[in-house]
């Protein structure tokens, strides 16, 4: 859904992107740097910051590749470690709530009765298999598996906005509901694009 939008700020971002003295890959572990603050944070219960941290490292995961595009530097290594890097920057954000969660720095712990720290186990599976999915259709001939109604960029806001507005558990328990429905969709159209 955002990734559409997210090439359009690229492009557009284009020509001021290329006066960033640093690398494309260095702002991909720059990026990866502050979810792991994220991460910490989460981990004390301020909600707040860690949202805002993730909003934070989105826009270095965002102008990563249009430093690349500008300065013509697009590298197959760089696209693995964009990807690499976002699947633990995910896994060290989800560790750091479920931390806060388990000591009680995080005050809600459960939805349905079921503990808020369970949901974000559900909450990695999914965002796990959503990218496997991709990762091994896009690796047997599928040309793009960029579907989906909860990609990253749809997850990592859902969560921001949890973070900011007091209901994280919800949050979680919607990114649980739509990763597995995308890892869903994806399934169905990688047999489609396959048969």
């Amino acid at each position: 859904m955002f990734s559409e939008l997210k090439d359009t700020i690229r492009s557009s971002i284009l020509p001021f992107v290329k006066w960033i003295p640093l690398s494309p890959n260095s702002l991909t572990i720059i990026g990866l740097l502050i979810s792991v603050w994220a991460a910490f944070v989460f981990a004390t219960g301020d909600l707040i910051t860690g949202g805002l941290l993730i909003l934070f490292s989105g826009f270095f995961d965002m102008i990563d590749g249009a430093v690349a595009r500008a300065k013509g530097r697009m590298t197959i290594f760089g696209a693995v470690l964009d990807s690499v890097c976002d699947r633990y920057a995910d896994a060290i954000i989800f560790a750091g709530i479920i931390y806060g969660s388990v000591t009680g720095a995080i005050f809600q712990t459960s939805f349905f009765s079921v503990p808020l720290w369970l949901w974000v186990v559900f909450a990695i599976m999914g965002s796990y298999l959503v990218s496997y999915v991709r990762s091994r259709a896009e690796s047997a001939g599928v040309a793009s598996m960029n579907i989906g109604i909860a990609e990253r960029p749809e997850r990592m806001l859902i969560l921001v906005a949890g973070s900011l507005s007091g209901y994280l558990v919800e949050s979680i328990v919607l990114i649980v509901i739509l990763t597995h429905i995308t890892m869903v969709q994806r399934l169905l159209y990688a047999k489609k694009e396959l048969s």
